[in-house]
C-alpha cells in the first residue's frame, strides 16, 4: 500500500473581482420595467411576512398581559391594572392586523 503525503494549502486565495451580473442560462436580462415590479412584488410580500409576525406578537403580548393582570400581589397595583388593559386591547388589535392584512393581500 503506498503511502500519501498531504501537504497544508494555505487559505488565501486570490481575490477575484466580480466580472459582472449573474444571469439565468437561457433567460434574457430584466428590463427596467420587469425589475421594478419584482422588487416591488418582494417588498409586498416582504411586508406581508412582517405584519403577521407582528400580528402574532400582538398575541403573544396579550397573553403575557394576562398572565401579569392575573399575577395578583407579586405585581404592583398599577402594572396589573396596566396588564389589565393591554391583555382586553391588544387580542382585538391583533385581529383588526390580521383582517387588514388579508384584505390587503387580496387587493
Amino acid at each position: 500500500m503506498a503511502v500519501s503525503r498531504l501537504s497544508a494549502v494555505p487559505n488565501s486565495a486570490p481575490s477575484v473581482e466580480p466580472l459582472g451580473e449573474v444571469f439565468g442560462l437561457g433567460r434574457e436580462p430584466e428590463t427596467g420595467v420587469q425589475r421594478i415590479r419584482r422588487l416591488q412584488r418582494e417588498a409586498r410580500m416582504l411586508a406581508q411576512e412582517q405584519l403577521a409576525a407582528f400580528a402574532r406578537d400582538l398575541g403573544a403580548m396579550a397573553e403575557r398581559a394576562a398572565e401579569i393582570a392575573d399575577g395578583g400581589d407579586a405585581y404592583p397595583v398599577g402594572a396589573r391594572e396596566l396588564a389589565s388593559r393591554l391583555a382586553e386591547d391588544l387580542p382585538h388589535k391583533a385581529q383588526l392586523m390580521t383582517v387588514i392584512t388579508g384584505r390587503t393581500a387580496q387587493a
